[in-house]
Order: structure tokens, then C-alpha cells, then sequence
């Protein structure tokens, strides 16, 4: 008769099998890195850029199709999004100028798009993110544009019109708020503090719980989580990463108005990025002023089969009554029946310019 394996054995007998498991998996991330290395080195040759938003979708989507299990694809994208982003710091360490201060929705989304490697560089505004990568003192930044409940974010369209850095990734990202707080009970709160959009998507939820409580706007959402810490009868709506960071009590969570609630950031830089076959362009032009200008603009779009995404307008600010018109088309400047569209678009226009082509984001 077999003897019965104790429990404890069992035990050892599995750690076993993981340590050997661990074992090579690390001799295979020493292998990935090396070649990472030689990749490196023929990118800085060429002038591109280290990072390379359609190459790392292609490797997300590849990984997605071969995954039997029984990690999650959501899983198996973050672990490897730390594998590229630490295989990125070896090929060259990169920085990411970031509206900050730290745990605000954009680091959070830089983190995402950019992993835990990378050099995050808090900003105080959306004007110093572009500073920052306009001067080679950030390699990338990554701005916010907009909110699916509150709409554009106007300072970072205008910023573009001048500016010659290029939108090269986008990052959707869903947006809980929580309200956090030093107290431990919701009664004690007299004061909230939060930046104005987040105050804004939680409106109805404050007039309901918090009525009487004075409601005062900052720069961010971090920014609110920070100043809380040290102030009692207060709380900032923020993230979970906000109340992780500065050790504060989660009062309520989930507290938005709306459940489908993202913000999409854009990723600015150097360099374009390479066409994918899944990818947007977005362009700012200048229409001449003249009856029925629009439609005789966007009609190259519509004739060629392209589908617009958004539309957006924006007062010229050197000239009354004048109006740039913000738009996002699917496909990619590359594409030959994008390219022949915006030949015809540009060629109407007092002012054009293509910001970007780059992998159409997913929303998770």
C-alpha cells in the first residue's frame, strides 16, 4: 500500500517546482534584456525614439491571443508592461513629465502607459509638461484632454496649436473617485476640497451626503489628498492611489456621479509613432471664412470613407471670431487614403497642422 503523502511534503514538493520555474524564467529576462540592449543601441543610431507605442500593442495584442491561462489578460499586460518598462530603462532610462503632483489621474495614467521604471517628473501645470519635453528635460509628458462627463480640456488643445511636439499614444483610463479624509466618520467633514472637474462629476453625491459642507476647488486631486492630511474636518476627493500614498481614510467610494466615467490623456514627445493598422490621427486646421467652409473640409474626410471621432472648436486667440477646429480620424497620416484627404483638407485651410498619428487606445 502507498504511503500518504504528508501535507507539508506536498507543500515543499510545489515550492520546488516553482523555484526551478523561477529559476528560468529569470535566465529567460536576462536573455530579453540583452537583446533589448542591442535594440537600444540600433535605435539611438537611427535618431528613433526608445519608446515605441506600436510595437509594444503589438505585443500586448500577440500575448492576448496566446494566453491560455490562468492569468487574466488584464494580468498578463501589466506584468509585462513592468518587463518593457524595466527593459526600456536598461536600453536608455526615460522621463516623463506628468501634471502632477504625485497619485493625481495623470501619474496614474503615465504609470500605466509608461511602468513603474520610468523617471515620473511632477509638473505644476499643463504648460510646464510641454516645457519640459519642448526643452529635452523630459523625454515624454503626458497631459490630460478629456473626461467623458465634463468634456474637453481646453489648455491642453490650445498648447498645441504652437507647440511642435507630437501626440504620439493615448491612454483611456476609468475615473472612481473617493472621498478620503484624516477622520474616521463622515459626519465630522465641514470641508472638501478636490480639483474643479472632480467637484463637478461628484456634484449630485455632495448635495446628497454632504449638504451643508463648504466645497472649495484646487489644483488637483493630489493636491486636495495632501492638504487634508493635516487639517481636521476636511477631506479631498482623490483616487485610491491618493489615499494609499498619503495614508488617509477612505469615507465613501465609488462616490461619482457617473459610473462610465473616463478620462483620455495623450502622450506628447519627439517623434511620430509607427502605423499599427488600429490607429487615429489628429489634426487642428483654420477654416477660411466663408459660407459652407466646414462641410467643404470635411467633405475629402467623408468622400474617402473616413470616420471622424470628435470634432472640437476653439476660439483663434490672436483674432475675434475666429475658430480652430480640433479633429480626430480614424487610420493613420501614413495610410494612402488618409494622406490624399488631408492634402485636399490642408489645401482650404488659412492654418493646418497634423498633431499626431498613434494606436488607437483600449478602454479597460
Amino acid at each position: 500500500m502507498k504511503k500518504k503523502e504528508k501535507p507539508s511534503s506536498g507543500l515543499s514538493s510545489y515550492r520546488s517546482k516553482i523555484d526551478r520555474l523561477d529559476a528560468e524564467i529569470l535566465k529567460l529576462l536576462g536573455q530579453r534584456g540583452r537583446l533589448a540592449q542591442s535594440i537600444g543601441k540600433v535605435k539611438q543610431s537611427s535618431g528613433r525614439g526608445i519608446f515605441d507605442p506600436s510595437r509594444e500593442k503589438q505585443i500586448f495584442e500577440r500575448l492576448a491571443k496566446m494566453n491560455k491561462g490562468p492569468y487574466s489578460n488584464t494580468a498578463i499586460q501589466s506584468i509585462f508592461l513592468e518587463i518593457i518598462s524595466a527593459t526600456r530603462a536598461l536600453e536608455s532610462p526615460i522621463s516623463v513629465a506628468f501634471l502632477g503632483p504625485v497619485s493625481t489621474f495623470t501619474h496614474i495614467a503615465a504609470v500605466k502607459q509608461f511602468g513603474s521604471s520610468a523617471e515620473f517628473l511632477p509638473q505644476l501645470d499643463i504648460a510646464a509638461v510641454f516645457h519640459e519635453v519642448e526643452t529635452n528635460n523630459a523625454d515624454y509628458g503626458v497631459v490630460p484632454v478629456e473626461n467623458t462627463t465634463e468634456g474637453v480640456v481646453n489648455y491642453t488643445l490650445d498648447r498645441f496649436v504652437d507647440s511642435q511636439l507630437k501626440v504620439c499614444s493615448e491612454i483611456i483610463i476609468p475615473i472612481t473617485h473617493h472621498l478620503l479624509s484624516a477622520e474616521n466618520r463622515i459626519e465630522r467633514v465641514k470641508r472638501v476640497y478636490s480639483h474643479p472637474q472632480a467637484l463637478a462629476q461628484c456634484r449630485n453625491w455632495l448635495a446628497q451626503h454632504l449638504p451643508g459642507a463648504e466645497v472649495k476647488g484646487v489644483e488637483s486631486t493630489a493636491g486636495a489628498a495632501q492638504r487634508v492630511v493635516s487639517e481636521r474636518n476636511a477631506a479631498a476627493i482623490a483616487s485610491e492611489y491618493a489615499a494609499q500614498s498619503y495614508g488617509l481614510n477612505r469615507l465613501a467610494r465609488n462616490i461619482q456621479d457617473q459610473s462610465n466615467n473616463f478620462t483620455r490623456f495623450l502622450v506628447v514627445g519627439q517623434h511620430l509613432s509607427q502605423r499599427t493598422g488600429n490607429d487615429k490621427t489628429s489634426i487642428v486646421f483654420l477654416a477660411k471664412d466663408r459660407v459652407g467652409i466646414l462641410y467643404e473640409l470635411l467633405k475629402p474626410l467623408s468622400d474617402s470613407g473616413i470616420n471622424l471621432t470628435k470634432i472640437e472648436s476653439r476660439p483663434r486667440k490672436t483674432k475675434a471670431w475666429e475658430y480652430l477646429f480640433f479633429v480626430d480620424l480614424d487610420g493613420h497620416v501614413e495610410d494612402r487614403k488618409v494622406a490624399l484627404a488631408l492634402v485636399r483638407l490642408s489645401e482650404a485651410c488659412d492654418f493646418f497642422k497634423i498633431l499626431g498619428s498613434y494606436p488607437k487606445a483600449a478602454v479597460v
